[in-house]
């Protein structure tokens, strides 16, 4: 959860919110339900939805960086 956390930190920092937002709000939304999973005690669910919101923090950021740099 935390790796998520700080991947979806990283890719607002780079400006997702602006160049990437699709990307982000699809990494909050992985990352919230992978938060709803670990109340629910699922945690296997709960760990590969955290790091698929990772996954896609990191896309975000890397076109956020992209689309800056253009």
């Amino acid at each position: 959860m935390s790796e998520a956390r700080q991947a979806i930190d990283a890719a607002r920092a780079a400006g997702a919110e602006r160049f990437a937002n699709p990307e982000l709000e699809q990494a909050l939304s992985s990352l919230k339900a992978a938060e709803k999973m670990l109340n629910d005690r699922r945690f296997r669910d709960a760990r590969r939805s955290a790091r698929q919101a990772r996954d896609e923090a990191i896309k975000a950021r890397q076109s956020a960086q992209d689309a800056s740099d253009q």
